[in-house]
């Protein structure tokens, strides 16, 4: 089995991954740029979002989440303010796999 096999068996279902994105099926819709969506995708981190919201947010780890997962969806960060538990906790974990080191990589 290939390590893309074994990673895609893993994901969870509300998870479609690429190496350049994470697409975050949501189990509630919600709303985004004013539209509701049923799914987020988040484009690749790059360094300059991570020092971006380091920079706007210095003393708060929270607002600097909420500034860098508004920048890779392309949305407001107060969209993440009305969002419910379950969607949040999917779309950080979405990132994580995304931004993640693959553990099968020699």
């Amino acid at each position: 089995m290939t390590s893309t096999a074994k990673t895609q068996k893993t994901l969870p279902a509300w998870l479609i991954l690429s190496d350049s994105s994470a697409t975050i099926l949501l189990a509630k819709p919600a709303e985004f740029n004013g539209v509701k969506v049923d799914r987020v995708t988040l484009r690749e981190p790059i360094i300059r979002d991570l020092r971006t919201a380091e920079k706007v947010h210095p003393n708060d780890k929270e607002a600097q989440e909420f500034h860098l997962f508004a920048s890779l969806a392309e949305c407001s960060p107060d969209d993440f303010e009305e969002l419910t538990l379950k969607n949040y906790n999917r779309i950080q974990r979405g990132y994580f796999r995304l931004a993640g080191e693959d553990e099968d990589a020699a």
